[in-house]
This record gives C-alpha cells, structure tokens and sequence, in this order.
C-alpha cells in the first residue's frame, strides 16, 4: 500500500511537469518503475496504461484554456499510435540502451537550441509564424511515438523538443498539443503491451496509483501552461531537456555518479539562472507595453 501511495504522489508530480512543460511524464514515472525492480516493458507498459486516463484529462484541460492546436493534433495522432503499437510490440526483442545515446545527443542539441532561441531575445517578444507542415509532423509523430513505447518515454521529450525548436508554435499550445495528441499514442502502445505481454504481465495496481495522481494534477498544470510567458515557458522547456538527456549521455558512456551529480548540479544552476533572466526580461518587456496585442511584436 506503502508503495501504491508514494506511486500516486509520482504520477501527480509527473503530470505537473508533463502538462506544464509537454514532457517528462513517462520519463519520471518509468525511471522510479525500473528502480523498483520492475521489467522494462512492464515499466513501460502500467505508464502507458495510466496515460490512457491521465492524457484525456490533460488535453481536455488543455482545450478548455485554449492551449491546444487541433491541425497539429490531427496531423500528429495516426503516426503516434503506429509507432507506438510497433515500438509496443517489438520492445522485448529490441536493445533500448544502443538507442539512448544518441536519441540523448539530438534531444540535447534540441534542447541547447531551444534555450539560445529565447534567451536571445533580450527585450523583444517571440513571435510564432504559421504551423508546422504535415512532411514534418508525420515522420516526427512515428519516431517519437516509437520512443515513447521502447523508452517507457519519449514522445514529450521528442515532440514537445521537435516542435518548440520549429519555431512554428507558441510554447503553450506545443504542450496542449502534445499532451493531447499523446491518448492516441497511448493507446497504440497499451494494444501492443497487451498483444505482447497478455493483461498478466502488466501490474495494473501501479498503472492504477499513477493514473489517480496523474488525472489529479493534469487541470492545474493545463491552467499553469495558460498563465505562464512564452519565453519563460521556452526557457524553462529547453532546460528540462538539457537536464534529463546530459544524465542520459553521461551515464550511456560510463561517467561515475559522482561526475553526473556535478555536471546536473552545474545545469540545475544555469537553468534556474535563465528562467530568472527571462522573467525579468518579459517583466521589462511588458512594463514596455510591448505585451500589448496592438504593437508589433519582434520576430525571434
């Protein structure tokens, strides 16, 4: 019971970050799984299960504050749920850790680009031009959508990276977007988890204890996602990509915990440096008036 409880204080806290900043639900979740012992794709499997319930609460939520963009969820859902049901199907015969590292070295690239796109901005406000074409979001949707059901997590980190470095889509409505299109993916995923493993492989108690933690953080974070700057919002996205994929990297190429500490404590510091710098700048900014929707805004 003990471990049910602490399982649904994660899945709150998950789905928190994951409806705020359109990843790391999978990622936490699955991590704290793995620790306890449990199989990968059983892992795998109970978040994706929980997603069933904790993605339609989130873009519900995300919907009702206007965050989500329904051409890119369109766009997104059919190759998500393939690629979720093949990476589902096929995770037992798969080597996950080859795949890591460099999955890790194209998310960290991402997530540098992301952070550089809207700290250097200074004074101006980003502006968002047009949508992303459907040659981008098609191929993007099946390889995160792979990801996600191999990793236990992938689709925010790929998805929300992919889209946010596109420069096609203000923050928020890439976090509305993703975490809705992201039911579709799992319940691609959870079809092949249960053709794979059969309902007796998959402890459906912790899919259960983080699906109650998950549905109950999913509204406050879609209303957070709503109120929070654009820049901010990039800024503190771009840094939670840098986090998670350095420990990633670091560990794929053997650096000892000791070093990983340090590298994390010396980005937890950069990043929470940048969020402050951006919100002084969109204060700057608005004290400026150029928050008002009748000046021209720059363009990033």
């Amino acid at each position: 019971m003990r471990k049910l409880i602490v399982l649904g204080f994660v899945g709150l806290i998950a789905q928190l970050i994951d409806g705020s900043l359109g990843m790391a639900y999978g990622v936490t979740s699955s991590t704290l799984l793995l620790a306890a012992g449990v199989a990968p794709a059983a892992a795998s499997a109970a978040v994706h299960f929980s997603e069933l319930g904790t993605s339609l609460v989130s873009g519900a939520s995300h919907h009702k504050f206007g965050n989500v963009d329904w051409r890119t969820v369109s766009i997104l859902a059919l190759p998500g749920f393939v690629g979720a049901f093949a990476g589902a199907t096929l995770l037992s015969n798969l080597d996950a850790a080859v795949a890591k590292p460099v999955v890790a070295v194209i998310l960290l690239s991402l997530g540098f680009y992301v952070v550089y796109r809207f700290l250097k901005l200074g004074g101006a406000r980003p502006t968002f031009k047009g949508h992303p074409s459907a040659w981008f979001l098609a191929p993007m949707g099946l390889v995160a959508g792979t990801l996600d059901a191999v990793g236990g997590g992938g689709w925010g980190p790929v998805g929300t990276t992919s889209l946010l470095s596109s420069g096609r889509l203000e923050p928020r409505k890439v976090v509305g977007s993703i975490d809705t299109s992201e039911f579709v993916v799992a319940v691609g995923a959870s079809l092949g988890f249960l053709l794979g493993l059969g309902s007796a492989g998959i402890n459906w108690g912790y899919a259960g204890a983080l699906l109650v933690g998950g549905v109950i953080a999913a509204p406050i974070a879609a209303w957070l996602v709503k109120h929070l700057a654009a820049r901010v919002l990039g800024v503190a996205a771009g840094g939670l990509i840098i986090l998670t994929n350095s420990k990633t990297l670091l560990e794929a190429v053997g650096v000892p915990g000791v070093g990983i500490a340090v590298v994390a404590a010396v980005v937890f510091v950069l990043w929470v440096t940048g969020i402050t710098w951006a919100v002084r700048q969109e204060r700057a900014a608005r004290a400026q008036g150029l928050d008002d929707p009748d000046l021209e805004p720059v363009s990033a």
